[in-house]
């Protein structure tokens, strides 16, 4: 039990640390220009050294999209928790509510790290290809809702979870050009709309 314990303890310092720089890191980027600041700058002004910044990221981009990688995850676990008898559109879309809401309690920030993504290639092509690393997690648990082994099947999970995220994108681009002021739930249920079986 102590191990375990130590562990979480590690695990949740660890966080706290990545947090904290992840943040020192954008509020720099919003203030000079991604392109403008290096690391180091990032490091001198978190109070670290390069090398402590380079052990919890790999990058500048991974300081400031390092979320999205877990979002893969947690959408995924969201779409295998949802109820078997519901159409796999509508469990894709429900499964993107932790983002929605995550994008809600924080309308503000969110607006300004899609602001800073979209005004810098360097991250706007990072966080499509994270995002397209959602693709196969998503395809995978809708597989798994239906005991798709065939190619037919896989093929259609794939198609399926790329329309998803494709989805949330597009309505995500129309909450930040409207500057937060439109409802995203909305916004995300239009666009799944579009694309839902009649």
């Amino acid at each position: 039990m102590t191990g375990t314990v130590r562990t979480n303890t590690r695990d949740i310092a660890r966080s706290a640390i990545r947090a904290e720089l992840s943040q020192v890191a954008f509020d720099l980027f919003r203030r000079e220009g991604f392109d403008r600041v290096t690391v180091n700058e990032v490091a001198a002004a978190a109070g670290v050294s390069r090398s402590t910044f380079l052990r919890y990221f790999a990058s500048k981009e991974e300081a400031v999209l390092g979320a999205f990688d877990a979002q893969g995850d947690r959408v995924a676990g969201a779409l295998r928790a949802r109820p078997a008898g519901e159409d796999d559109w509508t469990a894709l879309r429900r499964s993107l509510d932790g983002i929605v809401d995550h994008y809600r309690r924080d309308p503000a920030g969110t607006l300004a790290l899609v602001n800073l993504v979209r005004q810098t290639p360097a991250l706007c092509a990072r966080r499509l290809e994270k995002e397209s690393g959602w693709r196969p997690l998503l395809a995978a648990a809708l597989a798994e809702r239906h005991g798709a082994a065939d190619d037919s099947g896989r093929l259609r999970a794939t198609v399926l979870a790329a329309a998803a995220v494709d989805c949330l994108n597009i309505a995500l681009d129309a909450w930040t050009d409207s500057e937060g002021g439109l409802d995203l739930d909305v916004l995300v249920d239009r666009a799944f709309d579009v694309l839902a079986p009649r």
